[in-house]
């Protein structure tokens, strides 16, 4: 179809999710939709509760059939629709850990099952990521694993099962972001590994992925040295149209990652992220939280201007509407709408949380929750175990100024809980930590990160993640 026929700014918008604050969708996010943008991607600030985000879904639909709505439920410590209370899902960390692929497809098909009644038609998930990089600032608990295979088999697991509610997986970040130890919301990382070791790794899960038949990817904004140079994939025609089109045969859907993350905006900007993402492969460009409608509009005259310009084929635009259109047309063929209530979530968490030691019984029992600065990914969602320990005095207390002395006295003649997330990343949590124990080697510690650190010789449990299901599975041992 020529030029003249799709319209050129319809092209340009209709590769575009962009975002908007509140619970109810602004009058230039329907108008934008009739006029032929790709879809939106919703946050937490969006999401009240279900009836309403049906609401809301069902709006946006009837201004343009069949938008893309999209949003981020990866479970665990990632969550949107469960963005104020916290997940009713274990995260990958957990599903990993008990490596059963059948529990995985169907913690999955839960969420997809709970994502479809509530309007949304594509999860940004599984994270396909290998956490290799125990140090890893922003996958964490949100990968499998750190084996390929392991994240490989329960990838495909995890696209089964949303998939099997017809809502699309996005399986994030190509080509991978699991070896890094910088926050691409922040700057660019580099993974500085061989092509054997990238193809042997990294790219095994999205292989996997891809013969499951993923409806999307999601680009990460890292730079691979000997793919990319100094590019972030998401810009990179070697990493999208080289290695995944090419070498790996893919032609879904590819999205990018947020393009308002700094590792885009400081280097080449919104608009010209845009247009250069879209020229280096990508067909859905996902702007990201902090885009105004301002933003928005320069970035589609940014694309047309590409076009106009030479620097962006119009036939890429063309493809990438293409294979929009065609995961819209398998939206349309969605048959379930009734979310799945069978309580899948606490069962995973319960067969993940592993205990080391015997607890002993809880007198008057006071936790210390000691704080964790959220990522920018997870955002502030709640966590912590007081909700299934309504008889325990709870702190939040800062690791690098909790007094040591003051909390020992106020845990006199009492039981000691300590909670922490990912003590490995944080010395002064590790610190904190030491101390108690040294003073009360009969407290217990309960990890809700990665269980990478952890003192010896004292009560210890491993939860892999701290959505709600997995703090009350920690608790259920403690109190049995």
């Amino acid at each position: 179809m020529s030029r003249s026929d799709r319209g050129l700014r319809r092209l340009a918008a209709g590769t575009l999710l962009v975002a908007f604050p509140g619970t109810t969708a602004p009058a230039w996010v329907l108008r934008e939709l009739e006029l032929g943008l790709g879809g939106v991607t919703l946050f937490g600030f969006n999401v009240a509760d279900a009836e309403q985000l049906k609401t809301l879904t069902a709006e946006l639909r009837g201004a343009a059939g069949e938008p893309v709505i999209s949003l981020d439920e990866e479970g665990g410590d990632v969550t949107r629709l469960a963005y104020h209370v916290g997940s009713p899902y274990p995260g990958n960390a957990a599903l990993g850990a008990v490596d059963d692929v059948e529990l995985t497809r169907q913690v999955y098909r839960a969420i997809g099952s709970e994502l479809a009644a509530c309007g949304i038609n594509l999860d940004m998930a599984p994270d396909a990521d290998v956490n290799s990089e125990a140090d890893n600032p922003v996958i964490g608990t949100r990968a499998f694993g750190n084996e390929a295979a392991l994240v490989s088999r329960h990838t495909v697991a995890a696209v089964q099962g949303l998939q099997s509610v017809r809502v699309a997986a996005c399986v994030k970040h190509f080509p991978g972001h699991g070896a890094t130890r910088v926050d691409s919301h922040l700057s660019v990382p580099v993974v500085d590994v061989t092509p054997e070791l990238l193809r042997a790794r990294e790219l095994a899960p999205f292989r996997a992925a891809i013969e499951a038949g993923t409806k999307s990817i999601m680009t990460a904004h890292v730079a691979v040295p000997f793919l990319t140079g100094d590019a972030p994939a998401t810009l990179s025609p070697a990493a999208l149209t080289e290695l995944l089109r090419g070498e790996l045969g893919y032609d879904g859907v590819v999205v990018s990652d947020a393009l308002d993350m700094q590792a885009i905006v400081d280097s080449v900007g919104l608009a010209g992220g845009s247009a250069l993402s879209l020229a280096a492969g990508t067909d859905l460009l996902c702007l990201g939280p902090l885009p105004t409608y301002d933003d928005v509009r320069q970035v589609i005259d940014g694309i047309v201007a590409a076009v106009d310009d030479g620097s962006l084929p119009l036939s890429r635009l063309e493809q990438a509407a293409d294979r929009v259109d065609a995961l819209r047309a398998w939206f349309g063929s969605r048959t379930h709408e009734l979310a799945e209530q069978n309580g899948i979530g606490l069962h995973a968490a319960r067969r993940a949380v592993q205990l080391t030691g015997t607890p002993a019984p809880l007198v008057e029992p006071l936790v210390i929750e000691v704080d964790t600065p959220p990522t920018i990914a997870v955002g502030d969602v709640p966590w912590g175990v007081g909700p299934w320990l309504p008889e325990a005095e709870i702190l939040r207390v800062e690791p690098a100024t909790g007094d040591v002395p003051g909390l020992l006295a106020k845990a006199t003649g009492r039981s000691l809980v300590v909670v922490v997330k990912d003590a490995h990343r944080n010395a002064a949590s590790r610190e904190l930590v030491s101390a108690l124990v040294a003073a009360r080697p009969d407290l217990t510690v309960i990890e809700m990160g990665l269980p990478i650190w952890r003192p010896a010789d004292v009560t210890y449990l491993a939860t892999y993640g701290a959505a709600r299901p997995n703090a009350q599975a920690a608790v259920e041992l403690l109190t049995r």
